[in-house]
């Protein structure tokens, strides 16, 4: 028995470490050590064996257990960003807006458009429409032919694209809009994909072939994470010179606790921790539990809601619903 307890210390000690690690994405860039944003994707099997052998301290009565708990508080926001419980907002909102990777309208460019009508809301911004053209009663779109477009029904000030350096695709576009008598900065999001098909990540009975599949999605992912970090630079660049209060949305094709997230995040309020409720998941079309679109603003912008919503499947991701009540400040 205590063989067996010696293991799991050394096991939840190495889950400890691995963690941490994910904390370092706040400061270490993928181009320097890219390893600590892919420990971000393993981020809840990770903390959901943390937790369970936690218990299991608990329950063996060992002093340890307290240290691992102690531990375990750095945790309490990164667990936050997948799933959380905020308070009940009694606000209705002075700016409602809506993120949605539409995959190009391949399950049905009339549904997205009806659902998109149907939300009313003040600004659209939408990821994966390149040649699709979609046009909406009564709102202006930003005429920015990058395959990510806004759409708003309020006057538009100005819309630049956020251009790559490298010839690349645009990684984003930002569109000024004024509402309601103030100025915004919206800036829609579309970092470089992955471009997995699920039979890349799909384990089989074949250990060689698993550990080719693993092998090759590590090769995908870490010149991705080097991609993000100069596109991250390019649209930190808009946020940090914008004269208005900002709106970072979009489709990041990055979990929480990455360094996208991180970066990115820097000086804004995450609507999900202020106003969200339940689990972020947004991308369903993995098993795995994935957060990859996300809302930031200003702090002057209060999210008085944020809602994933799965009551549609018209693309791979969910859309994003926030509102924001604006502060005189």
């Amino acid at each position: 028995m205590k063989i067996f307890r010696l293991i799991l210390l050394i096991l939840h000690l190495g889950i400890l470490f691995l963690l941490l690690g994910t904390l370092l994405n706040a400061y270490v860039p993928p181009k320097i050590f890219p390893w600590f944003n892919l420990l971000s994707l393993g981020f809840p099997i990770l903390i959901i064996s943390y937790i369970i052998l936690t218990i299991f301290w608990v329950f063996s009565w060992k002093k340890r257990a307290f240290v691992f708990m102690f531990a375990g508080l750095a945790f309490i926001n990164p667990v936050k960003r997948w799933v959380n419980y905020s308070s009940d907002k009694k606000e209705e909102g002075d700016i409602k807006m809506v993120s949605f990777n539409t995959r190009n309208g391949i399950l049905g460019k009339n549904e997205i458009k009806e659902y998109l009508n149907s939300q009313n809301a003040d600004v659209i911004l939408l990821q994966e429409d390149t040649g699709i053209g979609y046009s909406f009663e009564g709102y202006n779109k930003a005429n920015l032919p990058s395959g990510i477009s806004v759409f708003t029904t309020h006057k538009i000030i100005s819309e630049k694209i956020i251009e790559p350096k490298d010839g690349e695709r645009v990684p984003a576009i930002q569109v000024d809009i004024e509402i309601k008598g103030k100025i915004y900065r919206f800036i829609d999001v579309y970092l470089h994909p992955f471009k997995f098909e699920k039979d890349m990540v799909r384990l089989n009975g074949s250990s060689d072939d698993n550990e080719q599949k693993i092998k090759d999605v590590v090769k995908r992912l870490i010149p991705t994470f080097k991609k993000h970090q100069d596109q991250v630079g390019l649209i930190r660049e808009s946020i940090d010179s914008s004269p208005y209060p900002v709106i970072v949305a979009g489709d990041f094709n990055s979990v929480p606790n990455s360094y996208e997230y991180y970066q990115l995040s820097e000086g804004l309020e995450d609507a999900f921790l202020t106003a969200g409720r339940g689990s972020a998941t947004s991308f369903h079309d993995y098993k795995f539990p994935i957060r990859i679109d996300y809302v930031f603003s200003s702090k002057s912008l209060k999210a008085v809601s944020y809602v994933v919503d799965r009551s549609v499947s018209l693309s791979d991701h969910y859309p994003v619903i926030s509102k924001f009540s604006v502060s005189d400040k």
